[in-house]
């Protein structure tokens, strides 16, 4: 499953980002690393941009950059 498709006030767990050089290094930069809880907060209507929660701040998203980011959702 992909952050994406996460539904408001879901949690989940990253468990890989897709994609290379400064692209995926941003993303890193901002705390989306392989074993960070996340959770979606909320998303525009459309679906594009997201809003999730990690460390303490709510960071939004482009749905395409979302979808590069697999996750696991804490109830599974």
């Amino acid at each position: 499953m992909t952050l994406d498709e996460l539904v408001a006030g879901q949690m989940a767990r990253i468990i890989s980002v897709h994609g290379e050089g400064p692209f995926v290094q941003r993303l890193m930069a901002m705390g989306l690393l392989e074993g960070a809880d996340v959770a979606m907060t909320r998303k525009a209507i459309g679906g594009d941009p997201i809003e999730v929660e990690l460390m303490g701040y709510r960071l939004s998203l482009r749905r395409d950059e979302a979808r590069r980011i697999q996750v696991v959702p804490a109830d599974a």
